[in-house]
């Protein structure tokens, strides 16, 4: 997208355009980075300390870093348990990208049209990132919820599908249970996508025309706001994590110890006294791997797919012309 034409990422297309751009971008993203989030997930629910002298006691498996989780994994569970989890992360991330950019081009037509006074730029950004952001993990978190829990299972199945994991999820736990750690998930993302979205706004501008190794400069804006924004609320990813495997089948997942939490104040609470400062970013690194790619390619994905409908229309309204004369 070319600000020459004056245009943004808020404010170009239809909203059928807009909407299946942004279930392109969630799909094409999702399968580029799977693997490195089942490391993520499995990071983040180790539930003791490193330093702690009977590690190499347990029973679960003590994963010491990116690579070492890595290699453990496709040694015990097979390349394929790297996608663990895919299909509801797959649903969830074309929904998720879709509602996501829906929700902020038409927060963004609202907040020019509502108000006498057109609001900073800044502002603008960030209240419509917050709005998409918790629109989009409130309409899909059920499914976040089975993508974790699909990724946190070792070698024993707790699940044997996803209908069967939904169906037990219901049966075990009522509706509630697919809706556990929502509460840090929206105090997660609304700042997330509030401070991802104000960036990228602010950094494009800046890079327009900057052609990168890895890509253009619309991509490396999407970078440097998606590690700066994954940093600053990280601990609430981790807490959402440990809540999100809380219930009946708690001591079943790869981790047999993972502590009983009640709330995300508790749980931070627990994970300080345990695990210290460090236990709440657990799989950071990793986290800002797969963060900054994976944004890259969800904006690179979207905006490249809708050029390609703006184009086709463009295209076809041409050839209506034609036949008209």
């Amino acid at each position: 997208m070319s600000s020459r034409d004056g245009h943004h990422l808020k404010d170009e297309g239809s909203r059928l355009q807009t909407v299946s751009a942004g279930a392109i971008a969630g799909l094409v993203s999702r399968f580029v980075v799977a693997p490195l989030d089942v490391v993520k997930i499995r990071l983040q629910l180790q539930p003791h300390s490193l330093s702690d002298p009977l590690v190499s006691l347990r029973d679960a498996p003590a994963y010491r870093g990116t690579f070492a989780t890595l290699s453990h994994i496709i040694k015990h569970e097979g390349v394929t348990a790297l996608w663990k989890g895919n299909v509801p992360a797959e649903l969830m991330y074309v929904c998720y990208a879709a509602i996501q950019f829906t929700t902020y081009r038409n927060t963004t037509v609202f907040l020019r049209t509502a108000f006498p006074d057109r609001l900073p730029d800044a502002a603008e950004s960030f209240i419509a990132g917050a709005t998409s952001g918790a629109a989009a993990t409130g309409l899909t978190y059920p499914l976040d919820l089975l993508r974790t829990r699909f990724a946190a299972q070792g070698r024993h199945r707790i699940y044997s599908s996803l209908q069967g994991a939904i169906w037990d999820i219901k049966r075990d736990e009522g509706w509630r249970g697919f809706f556990r750690g929502i509460g840090p998930g929206l105090g997660q993302i609304v700042p997330f996508m509030g401070l991802f979205f104000l960036t990228y706004e602010s950094l494009r501008a800046s890079f327009e025309g900057l052609h990168m190794p890895w890509g253009s400069g619309d991509a490396t804006a999407g970078m440097m706001a998606s590690v700066f924004s994954k940093t600053i609320v990280f601990p609430l990813d981790l807490v959402r994590k440990r809540i999100q495997v809380q219930g009946p089948s708690r001591q079943k997942y790869v981790y047999n110890e993972i502590p009983e939490y009640s709330t995300a104040r508790g749980a931070i609470r627990t994970i300080l006294r345990t695990e210290g400062i460090r236990g709440l970013y657990k799989g950071l690194p990793i986290g800002l791997i797969k963060a900054a790619p994976a944004s890259a390619v969800t904006l690179w994905t979207y905006e490249q797919s809708l050029k390609l409908m703006l184009n086709f229309n463009s295209y076809r309204e041409e050839i209506a012309i034609r036949d008209e004369l």
